[in-house]
């Protein structure tokens, strides 16, 4: 048996070379140290040794063993230190070249418009509360003074829901929600998205933002010259203060009087071009002093408050404010376009 092992200790080591491959080594280790390997087989035939050789021959089973299995760790060791030479040589890395340049994140363009647009309000006091997208009919329709068969309620087709629930047409039920649980006095904006069955074009969209606001105190204290005023500086403070503006009688359910706000055409300043179709001036929100059936429906006594309402769309402000001639550019997520405002992102910011 001495022999035996002397011959495999001799036949690996001859194979266990310098130039040895991984796949030879991982043989050697297989065939000679393995479960079923030669040199087990040798440890398992022990008990047909004589007992007086057994310590001599066990101890050349075990120097046998160790000297193998350095060799295998010595050459495998070399073999990933090799491979770990090669792979920092071909991803070398050049701390000289210049770093990758990340894009810098902003805010969408509505979205920024719309928070210029209710900083503007709160700097006038007003509170901005959010409220919410699927609503009923009667925050939605009847309690803004659409009856059942009202004809402006086929001004804004709607998305029904099942349950007798819609997407809301517009945030004039934020002034509902707010009114039904607070009692006067009240200075609110409520902005959030809305939805009427509109194809996407230039000036629509079945999905657009829009601001609600409206003041309500004691008769008397709230009139349609408050409402001239609130708008006037807001369109001065978000356009520009040499903004001129101009108040048409005009017709919402909700409102009595009603009133549509213009303001001089951004692009000629008032001296008519096609866009404002020779006229000088762009409509930009509705507006009016709320009308009684609406304070009646929230548990108001018409005799006792009074107040004004207004809502306008972030979208057309965008247009105006950004000079963008398409709706559908907003949506389109396109990042050459939407990269065209940092200035407008910075101003906004500070």
């Amino acid at each position: 048996m001495r022999e035996q092992l002397e011959a495999l200790r001799a036949a690996a080591l001859a194979e266990l070379g310098d130039r040895a491959s991984a796949e030879q080594i991982e043989a050697v280790r297989v065939r000679v140290l393995g479960r079923g390997g030669e040199l087990t087989e040798v440890m398992r035939r022990m008990r047909e040794v004589p007992a007086a050789e057994r310590p001599a021959i066990g101890q050349l089973v075990n120097q046998v063993k160790r000297e193998i299995e350095s060799r295998l760790e010595a050459l495998q060791e070399r073999q990933r230190a090799a491979a770990l030479a090669r792979s920092l040589g071909e991803a070398r890395l050049d701390v000289t070249l210049p770093g990758a340049r990340i894009p810098r994140g902003r805010l969408h363009p509505l979205t920024l418009v719309m928070e210029q647009m209710l900083d503007i309000f709160a700097s006038m006091g007003f509170e901005v509360a959010a409220t919410q997208d699927v609503e009923d009919d009667f925050h939605n329709f009847e309690a803004l003074n659409f009856p059942p068969d009202h004809p402006a309620r086929e001004m804004q087709d709607t998305f029904f829901l099942p349950g007798g629930m819609l997407l809301r047409t517009h945030t004039s039920n934020g002034q509902i929600r707010v009114m039904q649980h607070r009692k006067p006095p009240l200075a609110v904006v409520c902005p959030g998205n809305c939805y009427r069955r509109d194809e996407l074009s230039v000036r629509a969209s079945p999905m657009f933002g829009q601001i609600e606001g409206f003041m309500v105190d004691r008769a008397g204290r709230v009139t349609m010259a408050h409402l001239k005023g609130v708008l006037s500086e807001f369109a001065r403070a978000f356009y520009g203060p040499q903004t001129a503006v101009r108040f048409r009688a005009s017709f919402f359910p909700f409102t009595e009087p009603s009133a549509e706000l213009d303001i001089s055409c951004l692009l000629c300043a008032g001296a008519g071009c096609r866009v404002c179709k020779q006229s000088g001036w762009t409509e930009i929100l509705g507006s009016g002093m709320i009308h009684p059936n609406v304070l009646r429906k929230v548990g108001y006594d018409p005799a006792e408050y009074q107040g004004f309402a207004f809502g306008m769309g972030v979208e057309r402000q965008a247009l105006l404010k950004l000079g963008v001639d398409d709706m559908r550019l907003f949506f389109e997520n396109d990042l050459r376009f939407l990269g065209q405002f940092p200035s407008f992102a910075a101003r906004s910011a500070s």
